[in-house]
């Protein structure tokens, strides 16, 4: 499909940085998900059976030719009497009769019912794009939810085995300082406790990162490889524009093309259904052979026809007991439905977009201030680790700080990767996330 090839050109022109071969970047995940994914692949299949509905040979406006034989055989007990007052008996008279014909209808008019017909089913294979479309966006989305969840992760994982060097390492120290009569056993034993929780809260990150890599795989529709990588580095769309991207929802939303087409295939319905009141005209013609075998009691012993017969025939239901105007009837009821979930669909995006918005601005200058505040974290952790080592410090003052740089780290984790699927959002609303290039 075009939507999937014009896409799958964009990623392939993506200039990305030296990888090595374990690594999944978003481009490769986007072509594997485009290739395996399983709801991607039905909808697909779907468009390509609404491209057979559309075809000319589902649209009614050819002929059908048909065959028909058939053979009879006769064994009969006959008594026939004559003009003259002659008698004839035969008993176990034989006849057979043969026949063979080629049959051609065609309608010539059928009130435009066909015609809109087939206008419909072209909309109709419109719409099915506009589904798979809507497929591949909303398998994107979730794609990249999982992806950034898997990088997230793998994040808080490297923070968390770094907070658990440096866990160990305090252990040695309080280990050393209570060998040499510095300090007291509690010491010990309160960097043992600190460092198995570190164990710990490592060994379920990393769980969650194995379960959230599985769920990767199954939004990719392919196990990529036993084990992989994600990207973790993070670009943003800074120069998105408001007014622009608004417009651009308005255009190309695709949930309001949806209804749009929908709107126009209830329009051709009501057509289709008024083609109830006018008459159908059809052409029929045959081309014939026939062979009797007749019995004694006949005229004639043997016959052979052969011949074509043609004619037009014209139909009309004068009155059909209302049908056809209920079906007018309930099709504009339907037409006045999808006008009013057109309505109410402008409100709910217009009302998406402008929080969406409002939500990735807000998240984009959260990230920023955690962007600060890790330094901040950093600056305080580092001063704080020196002033323990001079022993300037208590190690509840220094688990605090190593504390702190962890819990900015993972905030800055999350604030940077919702501030993305919040942008990704955005784009997708305004219908521009297939034309991105990531």
């Amino acid at each position: 499909m075009h939507i999937k090839y014009s896409l799958f050109v964009i990623l392939s022109l993506v200039v990305t940085r030296g990888f090595s071969q374990d690594l999944l970047t978003v481009p490769k995940a986007v072509e594997i998900a485009l290739d395996n994914n399983y709801g991607i692949k039905m909808a697909n299949n779907d468009n390509r059976i609404a491209d057979n509905n559309k075809d000319v040979l589902n649209s009614g406006y050819l002929p059908t030719v048909s065959g028909n034989a058939g053979a009879t055989y006769n064994l009969d007990n006959t008594e026939a009497e004559f003009s003259n007052g002659d008698v004839t008996v035969l008993n176990g008279a034989e006849s057979s009769r043969y026949n063979a014909s080629v049959n051609l209808n065609y309608t010539i008019f059928d009130g435009l019912g066909r015609y809109y017909n087939y206008k419909q089913l072209k909309e109709l294979y419109n719409l099915s794009e506009l589904e798979a479309r809507e497929t591949i966006e909303n398998t994107m989305i979730q794609l990249f939810s999982v992806y950034y969840s898997v990088a997230q992760l793998s994040e808080n994982v490297k923070s968390l085995e770094e907070s658990l060097a440096i866990s160990n390492d305090r252990i040695l120290r309080a280990e050393y300082q209570f060998e040499y009569g510095q300090s007291t056993k509690l010491d010990v034993l309160n960097a043992e406790v600190d460092k198995n929780n570190d164990s710990i809260s490592l060994m379920n990150s990393r769980q969650n990162l194995y379960n959230t890599k599985r769920d990767l795989k199954v939004v990719l529709g392919d196990d990529f490889a036993p084990d992989f990588k994600v990207d973790t580095l993070v670009n943003f769309i800074l120069d998105l524009d408001k007014t622009d991207l608004y417009n651009k929802m308005m255009a190309n939303n695709v949930a309001l093309l949806k209804v749009d087409k929908n709107i126009i295939i209830n329009e051709f319905t009501i057509k289709s259904n008024r083609s109830g009141y006018l008459p159908t005209i059809g052409l029929v013609g045959t081309y014939g052979w026939n062979k009797n075998n007749n019995n004694a009691a006949s005229f004639v012993a043997l016959s052979t026809n052969t011949g074509i017969s043609g004619g037009v025939n014209l139909s009309w239901d004068l009155f059909d007991g209302g049908s056809t105007i209920t079906r007018v009837k309930n099709a504009k009821i339907d037409l006045e439905n999808r006008q009013l979930e057109k309505e109410s669909l402008l409100l709910t995006i217009k009302r998406d977009f402008e929080n969406a918005w409002g939500d990735y601005q807000n998240k984009l200058a959260v990230f920023r201030v955690q962007e600060h505040n890790i330094l901040t974290a950093k600056n305080n952790f580092n001063r704080t680790q020196e002033k323990y080592k001079l022993g300037q410090v208590t190690s509840i003052e220094f688990r605090q700080a190593q504390l702190n740089l962890l819990t900015a780290e993972f905030s800055r984790n999350n604030a940077k990767y919702q501030a993305k699927l919040a942008e990704l959002y955005v784009l997708q609303l305004s219908g521009e996330l297939l034309n991105v290039t990531f």
